[in-house]
């Protein structure tokens, strides 16, 4: 049995990524598929308890936002240990990679690093909504009107979605620029 070595490990590394077609569907994919619903809530469902009105009797859009908020927040809920530790792993995963690909000047580990890194934001950004969320559903499970806290859920969900799209945008054009830079600057891969 032929285990590989530390040469065959960091080969795998240095294999072309802004080079790849591959890296670059990923990359676009990753965004969509990020981009399509905010903490597992579709935009659809966003979209029309948003634009519920304020009635005397209680909006379906709004109640179905609420009822999907109910079932997706636990989901993002982190007690400080499980904090610690996946900040601990992440943060040790991407600093890794980080002097692998910008201190030894490994591409793949350069491309991993632009990949993960917005992805690391984007998902510190969704656990706190999902506590501010939290805190509406617990509001609106103790009388407040629902219409009044399916409009600030949306209106919280909207705002995270804006926020998110800045950041794929942001992200998608430095790694372009980065990648068409070291495709400049490495025209053979080297």
């Amino acid at each position: 049995m032929c285990v590989p070595g530390a040469e065959a490990i960091l080969a795998l590394l240095d294999s072309r990524s802004f080079g790849s077609i591959w890296f670059w569907v990923i990359l676009t994919l990753a965004w969509t598929m990020a981009g399509r619903r905010s903490l597992g809530v579709p935009s659809d469902v966003i979209a029309a308890a948003g634009r519920g009105g304020a009635g005397a009797e209680d909006d379906p859009a709004a109640l179905t936002l609420l009822d999907w908020l109910s079932l997706t927040l636990p989901r993002w809920q982190l007690g400080p240990r499980e904090g610690a530790v996946l900040l601990g792993i992440g943060a040790f995963l991407v600093s890794t990679l980080a002097v692998l690909g910008f201190g030894y000047g490994l591409e793949m580990a350069q491309a991993l690093v632009l990949l993960i890194l917005p992805f690391a934001g984007l998902f510190a950004l969704d656990l706190r909504l999902a506590r501010r969320l939290g805190a509406v559903l617990a509001r609106a499970e103790i009388g407040q009107p629902v219409n009044e806290a399916g409009a600030e859920a949306a209106r919280l969900l909207r705002h995270h979605r804006r926020v998110g799209l800045a950041i794929s945008v942001l992200s998608v054009a430095v790694t372009a620029f980065y990648g068409a830079a070291w495709m400049l600057a490495h025209p053979y891969g080297f």
